[in-house]
């Protein structure tokens, strides 16, 4: 049953809109099963009712007529109900509606299953019988399977729906809206720009579609790619003839005649003269053939599907350097793809990107932080995007709310467009305040520092009236590279760095990768990378690059002495003793050396729920603290911050979160040394306020949030913010801080500050 489910959900997901999805969808159920009927009926949410979108066995004619609201018929009770309705006989239930166009007289067997998708009912699968019994509960179990299992690729089908085909005119006008499609806010800002898919290498399944006009040049890259394959698995084979007797080089053999078969080669070669470019006809082949095996009841035949798969990666792998090669990218750039990562964004020129959206991730991921810092809009975890579908099309990404439209029509461009003048005008209403200090109006001020990586982060932070850098990632370097840059090569950065913002202070953090954040020349592989080997734990078990680092660290602030050095990940005292050591005996060594260097500051970033519970003994051994709250609000509710699925449970206003940084505040001043907030909460100016009233020292952020925390802070007093504050310490969940916030920001006259989805 489990490979039977497997196939079908695979034809589902290979269905280009969502009648076809459907169709499939009822007519295997109906075969697997033995059942005389199956039906799909989908919700309509702007009429409360039901509507038959598909069935075998029933009226074909009444497919999209019959209609029920959800007070009545037995879909709409299961609907209602939320869980499985099995009867013998339907008809004589008082729940029963007759519809004499669908004719189901002859059937007296009902069982309907909810399709649910992240806690949304979107229809009912129903399955019936001519006869009068329930169905088993084998079958009832079976069915429950298919619909949670379909759900998703329903909803991935219903977003492709109004997609149509391949377009050769992306200027051309659109019939329809298509609804938009949610994600989550990634970057709050808006992006109207051309979808650009991006996928990783020899990835069969994420590759777009694209439509190409000079069809015989394409077929050409094709064959050349196809005759480079046959060249390699030929020189395998004769590499390894005096190695493999002549029955196992047969699989080469049999390689090199599907890649030379009419049914690969030259059905992929048709679907280019159609206007499908190589690698996404060449998708649709390998996909076509894949299928095609995989219902083949010989296991032997069955595995040749993974003979397939293997020679379209091949095949791929040289279209691919054809396409790096001479890839071009539209002047207004929105980047999509299934896993956007941060190599893949240094692809475009940043004159040309304009927007990210990207299937996995969160608020909280790499690349969310990094458009924050680059200005431009994101959107994470839009599971539902038919990504494959979209490639070149017009597109809109709301950082803000999380929506994105595909096509959008002229009004909804016209609505956008006015959206992105009034967040203009505020952005220069703010940008009076650049010099201006952060002080609230009873005369408390915090430092307001920026968060960076990358050198070309300077100018901005030092035009945004930033007082300094509160988090340098040093990793953006690391990432950057093919191997690990040179102690000269990291004195060099950081010199620049620590110049640039002189006399201000910049916080440099040490390496921190694992996690989301790999090295290519470094790779870690684990099941569970949050809990595993990231952050210092690295750095101590490799201290031949902790030392370095530090080394370069400290030889990059000679004479500037603006130098703090910030240690993540640390979860225990003896981690930070070891980290102190080494630092220490840098430090020794370099006057040993003879270079004047003044100790610098050393602090710890409250990140593990153990450092939070350990505070006040962290504080006794270091010069400041630098609370990371988006790991912290990760680690202290267990859900995992790149994961779309539970990100509705990610949020830092959470009354844990909260009391967590008052008792690393309380940890801190029992010995005298500052905090600062370098997390995203510091950036979200309604958390802001609640961070003020607890007595952070200062708050690191993003450059475009900088201004508006700036405002906040200029517009009310410590003692109004330590009000809301205990007000919200009453309080049991985020939802409830949340709308509480809202309405005190609309109170205070700072709601422009507030859009849906914040």
């Amino acid at each position: 049953m489990l490979d039977i489910l497997r196939r079908i959900v695979q034809e589902v997901n290979l269905a280009q809109n969502l009648d076809q999805a459907l169709n499939v969808i009822v007519k295997r159920v109906k075969n697997v099963m033995a059942v005389d009927v199956c039906s799909v009926f989908l919700t309509n949410e702007d009429d409360n009712e039901y509507v038959l979108m598909a069935t075998d066995g029933l009226n074909p004619a009444a497919v999209g007529k019959v209609r029920m609201n959800d007070e009545v018929g037995l879909v709409s009770l299961v609907g209602k109900r939320a869980e499985p309705i099995n009867l013998a006989d339907a008809a004589k239930n008082p729940r029963y509606q007759h519809f004499p166009e669908v004719s189901e007289e002859a059937f007296h067997g009902f069982l309907g299953v909810p399709i649910i998708h992240q806690r949304k009912i979107l229809g009912v699968l129903v399955i019936q019988s001519s006869e009068v019994q329930k169905f088993s509960e084998d079958n009832e179990t079976f069915l429950i399977t298919v619909a949670a299992q379909l759900s998703g690729a329903i909803v991935h089908a219903e977003a492709s729906g109004g997609i149509t085909g391949l377009k050769q005119d992306h200027n051309e006008p659109e019939e329809k809206d298509t609804k938009p499609i949610h994600g989550l806010p990634g970057a709050p800002s808006v992006a109207m720009g051309t979808a650009v898919v991006m996928y990783p290498a020899a990835d069969i399944d994420a590759i777009p579609d694209r439509y190409v006009s000079d069809v015989e040049n394409e077929v050409k890259i094709f064959d050349e790619a196809v005759a480079a394959v046959v060249k390699d698995i030929s020189d395998l084979s004769e590499r390894l003839k005096d190695v493999l007797a002549s029955e196992d080089r047969a699989l080469f053999d049999v390689y090199l005649l599907m890649l030379n078969s009419q049914g690969m080669s030259g059905i992929t070669r048709d679907r280019i003269r159609e206007g499908n470019w190589a690698a996404g006809a060449l998708r649709q082949t390998i996909q076509e053939h894949e299928k095609i095996f995989s219902e083949m009841e010989d296991s032997y035949l069955r595995e040749r599907a993974d003979d397939v798969r293997d020679l379209g990666r091949r095949i791929l792998k040289y279209l691919q350097q054809e396409l790096h090669e001479k890839r071009d990218f539209p002047e207004d750039t929105i980047l999509v793809g299934e896993d956007i990562s941060a190599s893949m964004l240094a692809e475009v020129p940043s004159d040309k990107l304009i927007g990210v959206i990207s299937v996995k991730g969160s608020r909280t991921s790499h690349v969310a932080i990094l458009a924050r810092a680059m200005s431009i809009s994101a959107v994470m975890g839009a599971t539902d995007l038919p990504v494959g579908r979209i490639d070149g099309r017009k597109i809109i990404a709301d950082g803000y709310s999380g929506r994105i439209f595909i096509s959008p029509s002229e009004k909804i461009r016209e609505e956008f467009k006015r959206l992105v003048e009034e967040e203009a005008a505020l952005s220069n209403e703010l940008s009076e305040l650049r010099d201006l200090p952060a002080k609230t109006e009873d005369g408390i001020e915090i430092s307001l520092l920026v968060n960076s990586g990358l050198l070309s982060d300077i100018t901005p932070s030092l035009q945004s009236g930033a007082e300094g850098i509160g988090l340098y990632r040093t990793e953006f370097p690391f990432m950057e590279r093919q191997k690990f840059p040179s102690e000269e090569e990291q004195r060099n950065i950081y010199r620049q760095v620590l110049e640039s913002f002189h006399p201000r202070p910049v916080t440099l953090r040490t390496l921190d990768v694992g996690g989301d954040k790999a090295l290519p020349y470094f790779p870690i592989e684990e099941d569970n990378p949050f809990l595993g080997w990231r952050g210092i734990r690295i750095t101590l078990d490799h201290p031949e690059i902790f030392l370095v680092q530090i080394r370069a660290m400290m030889r990059a602030s000679l004479n500037l002495n603006n130098l703090s050095i910030l240690l993540p990940m640390i979860s225990d005292i003896t981690e930070l003793n070891e980290a102190l050591g080494l630092i220490h005996q840098v430090y020794g060594e370099l006057l040993e050396e003879g270079d004047e260097i003044i100790m610098p500051k050393i602090g710890v970033m409250i990140e593990v729920p153990s450092a939070v519970y350990q505070a006040a003994n962290l504080a006794r051994r270091v010069d400041f603290f630098s609370i990371g709250t988006n790991d912290l609000t990760q680690y202290l509710l267990a859900v995992d911050r790149n994961n779309a699925r539970v990100a509705s449970l990610y949020d830092s206003l959470h009354p844990s979160v909260i009391r967590a940084i008052l008792q690393v505040v309380e940890g801190a001043a029992a010995h005298n040394i500052p905090v600062s907030v370098c997390g995203e909460m510091a950036g979200d100016p309604i958390a802001a306020l609640l961070l003020l009233a607890m007595g952070i020292d200062s708050l690191s952020m993003s450059v475009s949030s900088l201004p508006r925390v700036k405002w906040v802070i200029r517009k009310v007093t410590r003692a109004k913010a330590r009000e809301v504050l205990n007000k919200v310490l009453l309080m049991e969940d985020s939802l409830t801080i949340r709308k509480y916030l809202h309405k005190t920001f609309e109170e205070l006259g700072m709601g422009g500050l507030i859009r849906a989805g914040n």
